[in-house]
């Protein structure tokens, strides 16, 4: 009486035994031919290179992931090491700890990078440490920053990603020393740049907090400068570094805000609520949203 009520229900019923069947069926076939597959045919062969070259490319590429997250976090953490610089007794100390720091990150976690790309294609595994690479960028230039007011050209970075490796073995070859690089491409460089101008937007919030105004006009000068350089790059350099330059204007309106509460208001202003009132001020305007970046 069911089956007369739902015709279409028991068609599906039907149709699922029969599919179960017929994978059964499928499931032998297949077993039938694999055992017949004779592993001496050259088209098998090749096949089974292509697998083995897939899984060697594979587990390089999740080693390179993880050297990437340790060279993120231990980035962070210099960044946070320098935004601790508050007072001179303290400066020369902290500097020296975040570049020997700095260091030590270059040689021995990009080192190894450099030996997992040792003849590589590198642009295959860039993405595997690119985000640890513009982490890494902008904890160096916010240290030269704080360190002389210089930032390091492209050209310097690329040769410190070289490493001069000594040979070992029974026998000697000519050069007894080999040649291993890490891969900066010059966007990468440009977008660690981009990022950090959000740390000497929190760099010049936080001089005011601790009354070095000087410093503030100084910093904020530095960024309209950046900023005006990336204006170039916008529209013609991809998405990316568009999303950039739009959170790069966002810190610039903030740290101008800071200056004009100084410049302006600060006369107004009791010296002991101005820093408050200024970052309150600042704080109106989103900093992290930067999907909805815009013409300028």
């Amino acid at each position: 009486m069911s089956e007369a009520r739902n015709p279409s229900g028991a068609h599906r019923n039907r149709h699922h035994h029969h599919s179960t069947k017929q994978k059964i069926n499928v499931g032998d076939k297949g077993r039938e031919v694999l055992e017949s597959i004779d592993e001496a045919n050259p088209v098998i062969q090749q096949f089974r290179g292509y697998s083995l070259e897939l899984d060697s490319k594979h587990d390089r590429y999740e080693r390179i992931v993880k050297i990437n997250r340790d060279i993120t976090i231990e980035s962070k953490r210099i960044i946070f090491l320098l935004h601790t610089i508050d007072k001179d007794s303290k400066r020369e100390s902290i500097l020296t700890e975040a570049k020997s720091r700095i260091s030590t990150l270059r040689n021995s976690l990009f080192k190894g990078i450099a030996c997992e790309l040792e003849g590589q294609d590198p642009y295959q595994f860039l993405r595997a440490y690119r985000g640890g690479l513009q982490e890494f960028i902008e904890a160096v230039t916010f240290y030269h920053y704080l360190s002389d007011n210089s930032l390091p050209h492209w050209e310097t970075f690329d040769q410190t990603f070289q490493y001069r490796i000594p040979e070992t073995g029974e026998s000697t070859p000519k050069d007894p020393v080999r040649t291993v690089r890490t891969l900066l491409p010059p966007t990468e460089y440009i977008l660690g740049i981009a990022d950090l101008t959000g740390e000497l937007m929190r760099k010049c919030i936080n001089n005011l907090a601790s009354g070095d105004i000087a410093s503030c006009f100084q910093t904020c000068n530095v960024v309209r400068e950046m900023y005006k350089g990336f204006l170039v790059c916008y529209g013609i350099a991809g998405k990316e570094i568009n999303q950039k330059v739009y959170t790069l204007k966002q810190s610039l309106w903030k740290m101008e805000n800071v200056c004009y509460m100084i410049r302006v208001r600060g006369s107004e202003i009791p010296k002991h609520m101005l820093a408050e009132v200024a970052i309150s001020a600042a704080g109106k305007y989103p900093t992290e949203d930067d999907e909805g970046y815009q013409g300028f």
